[in-house]
């Protein structure tokens, strides 16, 4: 496995690659776990040469004590990608991806941006958007895996894509759980053991609206999932919405010929937990 810290280095790398080869990318902020590492197997199985990225993107992040907070596991994360046999690291500091300018470029995602995590999140996916294409453009991968418990991020960095005419293959790839069903996270590890202990609510929560879907109006689903964390000890609940896959605009009625998924974000007193699942 070999490191690059700069992107001249890794650059000059991959250009003596034979350019017949896939190369798999797989972007991640590090502090890792098995949910990143079912990309990376994912990506070595259709790749021949597979990359993965460290870096905590500082514009993402709407508060700063979140981003204070993240977990750093650097020398782990090394670890576990070595016994995994991943070819390349990229692990850049903030001044070789930003330079002298700290700021993330304004994107129009045509409205996939302004709702739930971009209503919540000021800036979040401007901050998503300038990084990946920063990240894209520096390894120019053949497909770059991104988890969907983060569905609102993959639909929008695929129209990024899109509009910026990056040629890559953006691939989804479905939400690795733990045993109870919680949606593997780095954030989990900061979760006390009362938290961690009611956290499988969140996806049980989801199955019941999932189940209800078909037979219930959608307004009888927002209800029941707000009923479910209404004077909760553990848990706000910040937001369940029903969206449309494709727009993600919020949904008041079904249409047969749609698909729709259930969105939620919740709080565990400062630690935000974000899930979603797809309801017909």
């Amino acid at each position: 496995m070999k490191v690059f810290n700069t992107i001249n280095s890794l650059q000059s790398f991959l250009s003596n690659i034979d350019k017949n080869n896939k190369i798999g990318f797989v972007p991640t902020m590090g502090a890792l776990h098995q949910g990143h590492l079912s990309l990376l197997e994912r990506a070595s199985l259709e790749n021949v040469i597979t990359v993965v990225s460290i870096f905590v993107n500082p514009t993402q992040f709407d508060k700063k004590e979140d981003l204070d907070k993240y977990p750093q596991t650097l020398q782990e994360d090394l670890n576990l990608l070595e016994s995994e046999k991943c070819d390349i690291v990229f692990v850049p500091s903030i001044k070789e991806m930003y330079q002298n300018e700290l700021n993330s470029h304004e994107f129009d995602f045509g409205g996939l941006e302004k709702v739930m995590e971009g209503a919540f999140r000021k800036g979040h996916f401007d901050g998503v958007g300038t990084i990946v294409k920063k990240l894209l453009e520096i390894v120019n991968p053949t497909n770059a895996y991104f988890g969907e418990k983060d569905f609102q991020q993959l639909q929008i960095i695929k129209k990024m894509v899109e509009i910026e005419n990056i040629e890559v293959n953006i691939i989804g790839c479905e939400i690795y759980r733990e045993n109870d069903g919680l949606a593997m996270s780095s954030r989990n590890s900061r979760l006390t053991k009362e938290q961690r202990k009611a956290a499988p609510l969140i996806y049980q929560t989801l199955l019941k609206a999932q189940k209800q879907f078909p037979v219930k109006d959608i307004e009888y689903v927002k209800k029941m999932v707000k009923s479910t964390f209404e004077n909760n000890p553990i848990f706000d609940l910040e937001y369940f919405d029903i969206a449309d896959v494709e727009t993600l605009k919020s949904a008041t009625k079904k249409d047969k010929e749609k698909k729709y998924r259930g969105f939620i974000a919740v709080y565990a007193d400062t630690i935000r937990l974000i899930d979603n699942i797809a309801l017909n």
